[in-house]
């Protein structure tokens, strides 16, 4: 039979998979398979700011992903690409990252000596603690949530914590480095810049900027160009053959973008946890050597040179979530209990309903890392319009509207945008909010799938 490509993106909600085949029409996706990690974990030492994941659960999650794939497919399996969540960072011995063991479908493996996850939505790190921090060579500002800046507070606030380990990445690193028995853990650009100090144009860390300040040096992985082979399986793998070739880890967004985006005339809206508002830079653009911290947009590594202008709001789907939440605990105050995951498509119902609604809902509940201070209001509050669907109507068009503070509808016609290609699980599951983005963009509007990333990921191998 065919060859298969495995694609995987473990993301902040779910791992996914993808694998994907060759046809005579190109490449086709064949199966795909999700799983919720439910991994959000108590930060003991930074709460309430701390935002972390237990990485058992996440890689547990990604065994039950596979498990659920066909056998004989994934016995297929030549090449493995991965991408997740960015900017994060994960800890680990080494030599004792994790535990192999037979399962139902094949070895898998188990974390082991491995820390918790410090997500891209952690807070720990303070606009005081990252003032006081040396100035990175970078074109990339550096914001609470990105790795190096997580270390920086782990030297000052828990000096000890580091100690216990000598290897360090983003979650989708880890990854690569149990399934190749990786030593020294590899890093793409995509997450090596994520992670901040970083200096693209010569693709090297700011090695001697941060070795002044007493950071440790050697938590740093090495870096490569995204799209280059990291390793080989040390073993099989749920059945995929020992010796399929592992991709180096990716940045989820740029797969998603990978996964849809053909033309330099598009424009790509990813609506998941969070939210993206890309367009492709001309062949041959660098950065400035410096971010402009004012700015919200950011650019992003992409393949092969180039680079992607990015609005990256940290407020998209998870907005929605909190809302979900909130509904969820007015009614257990009043003396009901409703799951969550019943309130959800009820809201998005009573939202179709409501086409208009002059609610304004600014929906910043997380700030922006241009405005970390920024938070959400409600505004042109009428007796008439207090109705879920109502709500529900004004905040998913704020979301949208919300990306287009940032990067304006505006530029993106001077810029000689087309057409815009949506993707991401949030925009995939709500039609409330695919309709308020048919509203505001003047352009048309195509969809991708909910595995956009891990297709992504597959692709680029």
């Amino acid at each position: 039979g065919p060859t298969c490509v495995l694609g995987i993106d473990l993301g902040t909600t779910s791992v996914k998979a993808a694998l994907v085949t060759g046809t005579e029409r190109g490449l086709a996706l064949a199966q795909s398979c999700s799983r919720e990690t439910q991994a959000h974990s108590d930060s003991l030492g930074a709460a309430p700011q701390g935002m972390e994941q237990d990485v058992q659960k996440i890689i547990r999650a990604l065994n039950e992903c596979l498990a659920a794939l066909p056998q004989q497919q994934l016995q297929q399996v030549t090449h493995i690409g991965i991408s997740g969540q960015m900017h994060g960072v994960v800890f680990w011995k080494s030599d004792q990252g994790c535990r192999w063991s037979e399962g139902g479908t094949g070895p898998a493996f188990e974390a082991d000596q491995v820390s918790p996850l410090v997500t891209w939505q952690d807070g720990r790190c303070s606009p005081a603690f990252l003032t006081a921090l040396p100035l990175p060579q970078s074109h990339v500002s550096l914001a609470t949530g990105f790795g190096c800046a997580t270390v920086f507070w782990y030297l000052k606030n828990s000096p000890d914590f580091l100690k216990a380990y000598d290897a360090a990445g983003t979650i989708q690193d880890y990854v690569v480095a149990m399934l190749c028995d990786l030593k020294k853990p590899l890093m793409s650009v995509q997450n090596a810049a994520s992670w901040g100090y970083f200096n693209c144009r010569s693709k090297s860390w700011n090695s001697d900027i941060l070795k002044k300040s007493g950071f440790p040096v050697h938590l740093l992985p090495e870096v490569r160009d995204p799209g280059s082979i990291a390793g080989r399986t040390s073993c099989a793998w749920h059945g995929i053959p020992k010796g399929a070739k592992v991709g180096i880890a990716l940045g989820d967004f740029q797969c998603s973008v990978y996964s849809c985006l053909t033309e330099r005339t598009d424009a790509v809206l990813n609506i998941s946890t969070s939210a993206q508002l890309t367009i492709s830079m001309p062949l041959g653009f660098q950065p400035p050597e410096a971010p402009d911290p004012s700015s919200a947009v950011t650019y992003f590594p992409y393949f092969n040179g180039d680079y992607l202008a990015v609005a990256a709001s940290l407020n998209g789907g998870n907005v929605l979530a909190t809302f979900v939440g909130m509904v969820a605990q007015w009614a257990q105050e009043l003396g009901f209990q409703v799951q969550e995951s019943a309130i959800y498509p009820r809201i998005i119902q009573a939202a179709l309903a409501q086409k208009h609604s002059k609610l304004s809902v600014h929906p910043t509940v997380f700030g922006e890392r241009h405005l970390p201070e920024l938070l959400a209001s409600v505004s042109s509050i009428g007796a008439s319009e207090l109705s879920l669907g109502h709500v529900t109507r004004a905040l998913c068009r704020g979301l949208v509207e919300n990306l287009c503070s940032l990067f304006p509808v505006q530029h993106l016609q001077d810029m000689g945008v087309r057409r815009v290609l949506g993707s991401g699980s949030a925009l995939a599951r709500n039609e409330v909010l695919r309709q308020e983005v048919e509203r505001i963009f003047p352009f048309p509007v195509v969809y991708g799938k909910d595995v956009d990333a891990a297709v992504g990921a597959a692709m680029v191998m």
